[in-house]
């Protein structure tokens, strides 16, 4: 543990200058087209995987890239870490997604975000919030983006029980476009509200789309279903490989 500890500790040092790096490194992109900045923002997301093998020994996979649909888009992605805010949206030519207000007002990241087009809501309005998610969602997904949302509304620990949201499948009957579901384990390496990162093998599974047109309650039923099956065998697999991992260490400090 006292490894990891080190290892978490030097990771978290650099991630702050290197996302400061990265920001300023951006500046022009305020003048030039949102795709310029999105190229930069996946720079920046490289070099955090980059950061997180070399320094946490944190491999990463992504799996099911040939099922991404081209053009308009829901992707519906299983959430446990900040991991997949930051280094999910280099795989779409346009992605959006919902954040609090309160971001706009962090000094040039929120600048970006609004330079990105992203929907900013105050969580406090309740049905309101939803409504205007809705609204912007259908409008930017006619556009040709791709709408990256959370169905469990916030970073959930890996292993616990599913809390999906209604609202997922009101914006798919609205939006009327495929819906891409995401499964995961990033909760296992880079976990909420701790700054330990663990070894191992982090791993993105994109899957089967779902068409457009389903009822809203048979959409629901699938994407959870589909999702959570996928994320309990990604995180089975990643506790197991950890639990290789940490038997070796163990095994070879008693050496």
């Amino acid at each position: 543990m006292v490894l990891i500890f080190l290892r978490s500790l030097l990771f978290n040092i650099l991630f702050y200058p290197n996302f400061v790096f990265w920001a300023l490194i951006a500046l022009p992109t305020l003048a030039m087209p949102r795709k310029a900045l999105l190229r930069v923002a996946n720079w920046w997301a490289q070099s955090n995987i980059l950061l997180m093998r070399i320094v946490c020994n944190i491999r990463v996979e992504y799996r099911g890239v040939e099922k991404i649909p081209k053009g308009p888009l829901i992707v519906a992605a299983k959430h446990q870490s900040m991991w997949e805010t930051i280094s999910l949206l280099h795989f779409f030519d346009a992605p959006f997604f919902v954040l609090k207000r309160e971001l706009l007002r962090i000094p040039l990241f929120g600048q970006y975000l609004l330079k990105a087009n992203m929907i900013a809501i105050d969580r406090s309005s309740g049905a309101r919030a939803l409504k205007q998610v809705m609204r912007r969602a259908a409008e930017e997904v006619k556009h040709g983006r791709q709408f990256v949302i959370f169905p469990e509304g916030t970073r959930r620990p890996a292993g616990a029980p599913p809390d999906y949201k209604g609202g997922v499948g009101l914006i798919y009957t609205d939006c009327g476009v495929p819906c891409l579901p995401v499964a995961l384990n990033s909760g296992l390496f880079w976990p909420r509200r701790t700054f330990l990162r663990y070894p191992g093998t982090l791993v993105v599974e994109f899957l089967d789309p779902l068409p457009p047109g389903l009822p809203r309650d048979e959409f629901m039923t699938r994407l959870q279903t589909i999702i959570e099956e996928a994320t309990g065998r990604l995180v089975g697999a990643g506790q197991a490989e950890q639990a290789q991992l940490f038997g070796r260490v163990a095994e070879e400090v008693k050496a």
